[in-house]
């Protein structure tokens, strides 16, 4: 007969003495359990003990995560979160360098538990470890000369213990002094120190500024980009990962009025050529969260297009208008009338045939053409740009177009504006950079106006792709969607430099466009003839199986989950694995990201499948409502919970949206549900329309008539005779 669901058969431990196997009652309180584990091995005060997880995480057991208990778990009798709060508290203030040590080793430790956390903080803990980094450290700077390794690990272990106290989100980051800013700061400024301890004074300043507004002010006073640059020219990539997230946060939460000027900043300090030649040309592979904090990077440059993206030409300012004369003096310089000799009325005339060959809409006065927002001025910066600085271009396409017949000219002016917008929305200008997306492009890295620059080579495309496709007025939007697909393909390619992108898009021809969509075409092509679609619906169970089986063995294979932080990510990893047999999900934290598969037996935990209630996707999940969760907005799109029992949930984040439908259908396979994911329905469009080519190959160029052929006549009599012989 089975044990009762609340009964949990687990091993405890107590150093100096042998295993106890217990069977735990969990309708039974915490303390009740431990005071009986206590008495098993005579000890008193059964409140200064408490229970732990047996593992490399060492978290406390309490009423909260109890349910987290496993049949075969095997837990640890320790001192109680308090009592090691208070030894710890007391032994972190030993005159002795080595006790010092280890017990800063124990505190970084302990720490990342949120209810040790909780106690230390209670005893004011924070406030001793502020002190020790704000006034102790000059004590200990005396002794590094003799002493430099220990000095450094003491300093690590005090800011890491920090870190994971912070990290639990108790404490208030606006809390903190101006010395303890100060103290942090030069770590960073300091030119060699520990990469230990520069790596978490980093971690803080960048959880400071993004935590706090006041504190952003108090360390941009104490930081300044110039001395953020030599961590950048290492060869550490977790240094400068950090680095690059520090510059992010100071950028995110700089007032708008500020944020040219540091981007000015930023360019006198060549940062985009470093990050260039150290990171993204670096022989080492960029790792996810390094692409995370460059496509950060990347974001929050291209929004500072915003301004002039949103900001309408004023028809009456002359300055601007000035902009569009340049652009008329440059193009027909040698048809200008030096003596601006001639009558308003000519002059007005000749200003309107000028302005129609510029092709704008509104010839009279073309200002009026840049009042539409977006992309209102950043349209007309981009022209003037691509006039001054690729002016044998410019000039070829206006004189080229304004010789065309007036249905087969392309508008510069109309193609510029409508070009412009269409790259702010390729490239998101003005939205906030996502928070588990690393998808930055190297080429924006390898010029100072890459925007600009982006800009000219697609201006050119697309009067390249308006000659191909012979277009006339009226097709204008075709030929902008035609000029969108040629720039996203190209894009997704992922080209190293503007010149690999300009060569990309030389590939992508128009006639190469219409190659591309015939051969997707004929991928997902649907016959909508009766007996296709008979055929259709004949073969798709079998190809649903075929994919319930791949996700099926896909879980089998299993995958590695990175846990988030309420902070920035962690490098801390789960595994979970579905059995051959289909009947056990074996699950297990890790150490480090595996380079394999993880074998069962080294996974503790593990879930039946028949226990399995539903599978539970974004907001309802139970990790998803707890607080700052939701502020992820593309980590809401990767989780799902498992619940099982009457209200237990196994939580995961996916590491893509790949993953995420892997996962989602295979459990719901396994629960008998239907498999809804996009990732499903792409999959049986592709092998059904293959699968039905395959079985049609016979039929080709043989016309698949809409009914059957009718159905003969009855004959006059059945005196059929037939010589078998």
């Amino acid at each position: 007969m089975p044990p009762p669901a609340d009964i949990v058969k687990v091993a405890i431990e107590w150093p100096g003495a042998f295993p106890k196997l217990m069977e735990i009652d969990q309708k039974k309180p915490l303390s009740a359990i431990i005071k009986e584990v206590c008495e098993g091995w005579s000890l008193g005060n059964h409140e200064n003990f408490a229970l732990q997880i047996a593992d490399a995480t060492n978290f406390y057991i309490t009423e909260k995560n109890r349910n987290d208990i496993k049949n075969g778990s095997i837990l640890r009798l320790t001192t109680s979160p308090y009592q090691t709060a208070v030894q710890l508290h007391e032994r972190i203030q030993s005159s002795s360098m080595d006790a010092k040590l280890e017990s800063l080793k124990d505190l970084a430790n302990a720490s990342r538990d949120i209810t040790f956390a909780q106690e230390f903080i209670n005893l004011d803990g924070i406030s001793l470890l502020t002190q020790m980094v704000e006034s102790g450290t000059e004590r200990y700077q005396k002794l590094q000369k003799i002493m430099k390794p220990c000095f450094g690990d003491l300093l690590s272990f005090t800011l890491t213990a920090f870190v994971e106290l912070m990290d639990h989100g108790i404490v208030s980051w606006d809390t903190f002094s101006v010395a303890f800013i100060k103290k942090i700061a030069s770590y960073v400024n300091k030119s060699a120190m520990d990469t230990a301890v520069l790596q978490r004074s980093l971690a803080i300043l960048e959880s400071m500024v993004l935590n706090s507004q006041d504190l952003y002010h108090k360390v941009a006073q104490e930081i300044t980009i110039g001395q953020l640059i030599p961590h950048l020219q290492g060869t550490d990539q977790d240094i400068q990962t950090y680095t690059v997230a520090v510059i992010n946060a100071l950028f995110l939460k700089a007032p708008e009025e500020k944020r040219q000027e540091m981007a000015h900043i930023l360019a006198q300090k060549q940062l985009r050529s470093i990050i260039l030649s150290n990171v993204i040309r670096s022989p080492n592979p960029i790792n996810d969260e390094m692409a995370h904090q460059l496509y950060v990077l990347q974001v929050l440059t291209f929004n500072l297009l915003e301004d002039r993206m949103m900001t309408k030409m004023d028809p009456q300012d002359q300055a601007q208008r000035d902009i569009i004369f340049e652009l008329r003096r440059i193009a027909f310089d040698v048809e200008c009338d030096p003596n601006n000799s001639g009558s308003i009325e000519k002059r007005k005339s000749m200003y309107t045939r000028d302005y129609k060959k510029l092709g704008f809409i509104n010839h009279v006065n073309p200002a009026v053409d840049f009042t539409q927002i977006p992309p209102g001025m950043l349209a007309l910066d981009n022209m003037l740009y691509f006039a001054r600085h690729h002016q044998d271009a410019y000039i070829r396409i206006v004189l080229e177009n304004s010789s065309r017949e007036d249905k087969h000219e392309c508008p510069f002016g109309r193609s510029s504006i409508e070009l412009t917008k269409m790259l702010c929305e390729i490239l998101k200008v003005g939205e906030l950079p996502s928070e588990n997306c690393h998808d930055f492009h190297p080429m924006f890295f390898t010029h100072d106006r890459s925007f600009e620059e982006f800009f000219c080579i697609c201006i050119q495309l697309l009067n390249k792709t308006w000659k191909e496709m012979r277009a006339t007025s009226e097709d204008f939007n075709k030929v902008m969607q035609v000029v969108r697909e040629q720039i996203m393909r190209a894009l997704n390619l992922k080209p190293n430099s503007l010149d690999q992108f300009k060569s990309r898009l030389q590939n992508l021809s128009y006639t190469e466009i219409l190659k591309i969509r015939q051969s997707e075409r004929m991928n997902q092509e649907d016959f909508q003839s009766r007996p296709i679609l008979e055929l259709r619906e004949k073969i798709q169970p079998e190809i649903m199986e075929l994919i319930k089986q791949q996700r099926l063995n896909r879980l089998c294979d299993g995958t590695c989950f990175r846990k988030i932080s309420s902070r920035r990510r962690q490098d801390k990893f789960w595994y979970c694995r579905l059995s051959p047999n289909h009947k056990v999900l074996h699950y297990g934290d890790l150490e480090e990201s595996p380079q394999g598969e993880v074998p069962h037996d080294s996974l503790q935990d593990k879930l039946p499948v028949a226990d399995i209630k539903a599978v539970i996707t974004g907001k309802d999940c139970p990790h998803m409502k707890e607080k700052g969760a939701l502020k992820q907005n593309k980590v809401l799109e990767l989780a799902f919970s498992v619940l099982y029992e009457s209200d237990e949930y196994l939580n995961f984040i996916a590491p893509d949206k790949h993953e995420y439908s892997v996962w989602t259908d295979g459990l719901n396979a396994l629960l008998g549900k239907e498999m809804t994911s996009d990732y499903t329905k792409s999959d049986m469009d592709t092998l059904l329309s293959m699968e039905m080519k395959l079985r049609l190959l016979d039929l080709e160029n043989i016309q698949i008539p809409e009914a059957p052929p009718p159905i003969p006549k009855e004959p006059s009599n059945y005196d059929f005779v037939y010589d078998c012989n």
